[in-house]
């Protein structure tokens, strides 16, 4: 059977099970993995060129490390490098070690062999992963990104096993030797060159030409192009395209790259998935189920315990820490290469192979189960317990300062903390989403973890001898009811308060607060005032029309202060609002033909996200 319909087989028979899996809650990658067990040798036999089509399908493997990579500056690389090298290298030391003497206890095989091979399975699938996370929404989790750091460094580290192996056998060669050395370090250096000096101005060229269908050629000429780079110079293909990507991760034409090779890779990694299930041999697990069976649930084991006990005595949350560990708990692929060249330099023997494989294999089936269990299981169980965590004890303020609270951490409140930390103003913020006071912990960000709809919070923070109390909080009726309280019992401090709407601004003046900010209010106003500018209005006009508008929005909103909270003469009020703004049209018009060199724009109505309810 050729390869070209081996291939359209595939892709016939995923276009069933992919999604009637779906429909039962299996992964994708599941789904690819059923696929080729049922096409492959173990079942139906349909497809039997099982090396000829993993070839191929290796490059989807290849475009994902190269999507990645776009998606990651090298200043954001540069900050993730204690992640990358300290939680990854201790992953591959602790995991490695751990595998590497269970296997020389308990097999016949040489130390430098039980070495290979234990760090080969301490190594974990990248490419399943990562699909896996992309298909869960957790890719930009916490714990999604420490997992990418670790798989990273994994990458890097199956280069430097495979290069080690000849060493390990006794057989060392000028290929592995300071020349080898040099030539991917001059290869690296050189696709920083060509990334910065001819790629660019490339792609500048075709964008210019208005082929469009020539960007999608030239994301393929790239990723092709790499990988017969690393295969001359014998290194991982896949962290070439990574680090290729990361090196046009700040060109312009970052995303044409993606959106040309992200179809292509969805489809190649898919058929990769489906190569490795139809490598499975049903017949061995037959004939030795409690090894493949025992092997693969002792490999889970030890990198699940080893990965949770690690990330959390690296001071990680027990759920993130487990998490870790069950994410990464399989085998990757880069074990079937590093067996392959342990058995081609003679340090395992070849019938080892097949049990090793399926373990690895199995232990990427068992993963999305692992995950099935978790999400049924013990998520719940974390979540009630971060529903009641303990709040933070606030430190009593002595400043005799002026001194400011601040309820919220979000976008405003932030902002506001920043302009009191660079004056120098005494502030305690607080916010009650654990996750967020964490992130800004990590910063030296001074910001308690508390909930200040409580009375008991607001006193440890000092609201009593506070003259300012900014009001950020993004849920309306915790602000109403933070609003409420200080009024009533702290009625010398000061509110600024942050307003979602029209009629959270009335909610908040109904109760006396005087200064309050609408979300969008301003940077509209500011936005539209920019328009004007670039259409040619004078400054000194475009001024006095955005000056016109707010004061007239202002005198609508006092005017509708009082008849809020009836929606009939709401809506009348609106209608009369619309009408006057149709006269200033029709007398902006006027004026603009009576004299055609004066510009006179006409105010519009704004427009935000509360106009459902106010219109």
């Amino acid at each position: 059977m050729s390869m070209l319909l081996q291939v359209t087989l595939f892709i016939a028979t995923a276009l069933i099970l992919v999604p009637l899996g779906k429909r039962f809650g299996i992964a994708t990658v599941l789904g690819y993995l059923f696929t080729g067990i049922l096409l492959g040798p173990s079942a139906l036999n349909l497809a039997n060129d099982h090396e000829e089509i993993l070839e191929l399908a290796e490059y989807g493997v290849i475009m994902l490390m190269f999507l990645i990579g776009l998606e990651l500056r090298p200043q954001r690389l540069w900050q993730m490098r204690q992640s990358i090298f300290i939680l990854g290298g201790l992953q591959m030391a602790i995991t490695g070690c751990v595998l590497m003497l269970i296997l020389w206890l308990i097999l016949p095989i040489s130390l430098s062999a039980s070495l290979v091979v234990g760090f080969a399975l301490a190594l974990s699938s990248t490419a399943f992963v990562l699909q896996l996370l992309e298909d869960r929404k957790q890719i930009k989790t916490f714990y999604g990104q420490q997992s990418f750091a670790i798989l990273l460094f994994q990458d890097i580290a199956a280069m430097v096993l495979l290069a080690m192996i000849p060493l390990l056998a006794g057989h060392e060669t000028a290929h592995h030797g300071i020349a080898y050395f040099m030539a991917v370090i001059a290869s690296f250096s050189g696709l920083f060159l060509f990334s910065r000096y001819i790629l660019r101005p490339l792609f500048r060229f075709v964008a210019q030409s208005g082929a469009t269908e020539l960007l999608t050629a030239v994301g393929l000429f790239i990723v092709l192009g790499v990988v017969v780079l690393m295969d001359t110079i014998g290194i991982s293909t896949t962290l070439g395209a990574f680090l290729t990507g990361v090196l046009l991760a700040d060109s312009e034409f970052r995303h044409e790259l993606e959106a040309s090779i992200q179809p292509f890779k969805g489809l190649l990694l898919g058929l990769f998935f489906m190569t490795v299930g139809m490598g499975i041999s049903l017949n061995i697990v037959v004939e030795q189920p409690l090894l493949i069976l025992g092997g693969t649930i002792v490999l889970m084991l030890i990198k699940v315990l080893s990965l949770t006990v690690m990330a959390y005595f690296r001071k990680q949350s027990f759920a993130n820490s487990l998490r870790l560990g069950i994410a990464l708990a399989q085998g990757g692929e880069f074990a079937f290469v590093v067996f392959s060249a342990a058995i081609a330099e003679k340090m395992i023997e070849p019938p080892m192979l097949a049990p090793l494989t399926l373990i690895v294999t199995f232990s990427m089936i068992l993963t999305p189960a692992l995950f099935w269990v978790l999400d049924r299981f013990i998520e719940p169980i974390f979540a009630k317990q971060a529903t009641h965590p303990k709040y933070d004890d606030i430190p009593e303020h002595q400043s005799p300062e002026p001194y400011i609270v601040i309820a919220g951490f979000g976008r405003v409140g932030q902002i506001v903390t920043r302009i009191a930390h660079i004056h120098h103003i005494p502030f305690t913020a607080i916010d009650n989403n654990i996750d967020q006071v964490d992130f800004v912990r990590q910063y030296g960000g001074k910001v308690y973890y508390g909930d200040a709809t409580m009375p008991e919070i607001l006193n440890s923070a000092g609201i009593a001898k506070a003259k300012i109390f900014v009001l950020a909080i993004d849920d309306v009726e915790d602000a109403m009811n933070v609003a409420r309280h200080i009024r009533l019992h702290h009625p010398q401090v000061t509110i600024l308060a942050r307003a979602r709407d029209r009629h959270h601004v009335h909610l908040l003046r109904e109760i006396g607060v005087k200064y309050i900010w609408r979300e969008t209010y301003l940077s509209s106003l500011a936005m539209a005032q920019q328009l004007l500018l670039e259409l040619g209005t004078d400054p000194i006009r475009a001024q006095e029309e955005i000056q016109r508008f707010l004061d007239y929005d202002e005198q609508l909103l006092q005017f509708q202060q009082g008849i809020y909270a009836d929606p009939q003469k709401l809506i009348e009020s609106n209608r009369d609002m619309l009408q006057e703004l149709k006269n200033l049209f029709e007398n902006d018009e006027f004026a603009q033909k009576q004299d055609p060199e004066v510009f006179i724009s006409a105010p519009t109505a704004e427009n935000d996200d509360s106009s459902s309810r106010q219109t």
